[in-house]
């Protein structure tokens, strides 16, 4: 063999080997890449944790209300983040302090970057007794970073109800009355959408895997976002 043979096919053997660890480079980050890429989590999966998401997030209108600084909250507040949102009353004596209690412990195990993304809404069915005053003070007892909305009767009816969101005042009761009102925890997605909602029994933990679940497809769906 000739040194030009010998040139050509060293040559080759070179090529051969750069093409085998191109393919090779190639199939690693495929790999790599639906390694890191989180699955999509089913609806059945959401069903058993007690979420359910809209196939279509509803936009709802806009009403004016006061958070627990006596700030204006209007809609961009509700954009670029996600917001958990609970309709509650300070003067409940059992629904409402548990589930603040448990949407706190869940919000302390998710990720800082999902932590940092999150607000945990707490929106008054009493505003006759619930004053940003009120809800400042209440508030303070889960998490200082956790709002409290307030406002007109109707106003505060309006919002409920473009979230499905039941309540009323239970008969009875004089100046310490109940007010009846829909448990589930409602998700708006960073659009401002209403995207879905948890229903009760809830635990930290349930909390934790529905949300970021919901959060995972969303994700999935919207990579842009």
């Amino acid at each position: 063999m000739n040194d030009t043979q010998t040139k050509t096919q060293q040559r080759n053997i070179v090529k051969t080997v750069g093409l085998l660890m191109l393919a090779i480079a190639v199939i690693m980050g495929l790999f790599v890449n639906r390694w890191l890429t989180p699955a999509p989590v089913s609806d059945a999966e959401l069903y058993t944790l007690g979420a359910k998401v809209f196939d279509v997030p509803r936009r709802f209108t806009h009403v004016p209300l006061l958070d627990q600084n006596g700030d204006n909250f209007d809609y961009q507040r509700l954009q670029n983040t996600w917001s958990l949102v609970f309709f509650g009353f300070t003067y409940c004596p059992d629904v409402c302090p548990a589930t603040l209690a448990q949407m706190r412990s869940m919000h302390n195990q998710l990720e800082p970057e999902l932590q940092a993304t999150t607000q945990v809404v707490l929106v008054s069915v009493d505003p006759a007794r619930d004053t940003p005053e009120k809800l400042k003070e209440y508030l303070t007892y889960f998490s200082e970073d956790f709002v409290g909305l307030t406002g007109e009767f109707l106003d505060l009816q309006r919002f409920a109800s473009q979230l499905n969101a039941a309540f009323q005042k239970v008969p009875g009761g004089g100046e310490n009355y109940l007010i009846d009102h829909s448990a589930q925890i409602m998700l708006i997605n960073p659009k401002g959408d209403y995207h879905g909602f948890i229903k009760p029994p809830f635990t930290p933990e349930k909390l934790a895997q529905a949300y970021t679940g919901v959060r995972t497809n969303f994700e999935l769906q919207y990579p842009e976002d």
